[in-house]
């Protein structure tokens, strides 16, 4: 039997559409301005510091902490590996360049990453519009564990997301410009909690909308019956909103909202009495500030679940995570986010380690060809199988896991069973990144 595993693309796209709910402005230079091989520039094994790059939209316009959670879990787990001594007696030296959310920064960020401080590889980026994916792949840079919020890591071979992928990579997006996504998330509230309905809140902007009728095609290929319910983008009515709910007396309530919109949501559904089995967010979502957030809505609050495809970063019995806890004591909060970060600067240190004993050393060249050949890499347990298989044709259906969590007010967020085991054969469906 295969061994299940699983595609996030779908839901970390949304994510990034639904903070800014808009198309991020930016600029893609022409592709011949790519067409050079970078190997020869490429740093080669010695006794200095290993240079690494991360980019993240830290000041992006839907905020400063938006994107910066992978950022600092790489960095903490960087600066855990020099205080033990580096890879192989070499420190680690990270760049950190912001991008400010926009193509243009993003370009100017590889150019001065790959080119100014010529890292050996990029770790958990994490861009709202990576439009300097193109340079990084013709430059043959690996770019390990990022964030798949563009279809990017679908599109070009050299970049890895955390979450792998099976998609050709040949420069266009997934297969003949769709990539595909499981419905595991609906079938895990169907079979594991017995949810039969479900309604889908979305504003009536294009970005959500689309996001919402994905949603509603996953439910419905998973027998659910669904209702859909939308609000206004400029002026949001979220009681007439949270009223519609309460008649529909839906056990699942999904969205394609922005984070505020999500905290409104909820505390007009208390305000309304709606009772629900679970009010479903993703990975970005899951936190440790969640009381704080919605702190106006206990009831919802405590309906809030999240899926993923990484360990559930209270998980602290697990050897992996309480490492990652240790590290990251000092952050004032904690995410999961953060944690698919350190898993990122794991894998990288990993796939170097291995190359600082071969007689190359640590090249871009060696630690790509160490993190491609992945085949069910987890970062010591923290991420689910990660795998880079590319397939001339997208399958029909895929084994798949994923990760759950649920929120208690005391307690924060409570794993709901083993994601390792927590697995289904589930259709995949078509969507246009």
């Amino acid at each position: 039997m295969a061994r299940p595993r699983r595609s996030r693309a779908a839901e970390a796209v949304a994510a990034a559409l639904l903070l800014l709910l808009a198309t991020a402005c930016g600029s893609r230079l022409p592709e011949r301005d790519f067409e050079r091989d970078d190997r020869a520039s490429a740093p080669v094994s010695g006794g200095g510091p290993i240079p690494v790059g991360i980019i993240a939209s830290a000041t992006s316009p839907v905020g400063g902490d938006a994107f910066t959670g992978p950022r600092d879990g790489a960095l903490a787990f960087f600066d855990r590996l020099d205080a033990r001594g580096g890879i192989a007696g070499r420190r680690v030296e990270v760049h950190v360049c912001d991008d400010g959310g926009s193509g243009v920064g993003n370009n100017e960020c590889v150019r001065e990453l790959i080119d100014g401080e010529k890292v050996v590889a990029l770790v958990a980026t994490t861009a709202f519009d990576y439009a300097g994916a193109s340079r990084v792949s013709h430059a043959r840079v690996p770019d390990v564990g990022g964030q798949p919020l563009t279809a990017a890591y679908e599109t070009w071979p050299h970049l890895y997301g955390v979450y792998g992928s099976f998609a050709p990579r040949e420069g266009a997006p997934g297969w003949d410009g769709k990539l595909y996504g499981g419905t595991e998330v609906y079938r895990y509230f169907r079979r594991a909690q017995g949810a039969r309905t479900a309604a889908v809140v979305s504003y009536n902007q294009p970005a959500s909308a689309a996001y919402a009728r994905l949603v509603e095609r996953g439910l419905r290929a998973e027998g659910y019956e669904v209702t859909a319910r939308q609000v206004d983008f400029a002026l949001p009515d979220f009681r007439s909103v949270a009223a519609g709910l309460r008649e529909d007396g839906a056990d699942l309530v999904f969205d394609a909202l922005d984070r505020h919109g999500n905290t409104r949501l909820c505390e007009a559904m208390d305000d309304a009495g709606v009772q629900l089995l679970a009010k479903v967010t993703n990975v970005q979502n899951w936190t440790s500030d969640v009381a704080e957030e919605y702190a106006r809505s206990p009831r919802c609050r405590n309906a809030l679940w999240a899926t993923g495809a990484s360990r559930n970063f209270e998980e602290t019995g697990h050897p992996a995570v309480r490492e990652f806890r240790a590290a990251t004591e000092g952050l004032e909060t904690h995410s999961q986010w953060q944690l698919e970060g350190w898993a990122a600067a794991r894998w990288f240190t990993e796939a170097a380690g291995a190359c600082a004993a071969t007689a190359t050393g640590v090249t871009r060249a060696c630690v790509d060809a160490r993190v491609g050949r992945a085949d069910g890499y987890t970062a010591g347990g923290l991420l689910l199988p990660v795998e880079f298989a590319r397939l001339a044709r997208p399958p029909a259906h895929r084994g798949t896991c994923l990760s759950v969590a649920r929120w208690r007010d005391g307690r924060g967020w409570v794993s709901q069973g083993d994601m390792d085991r927590t697995c289904f054969d589930v259709p995949l469906l078509p969507y246009a990144p």
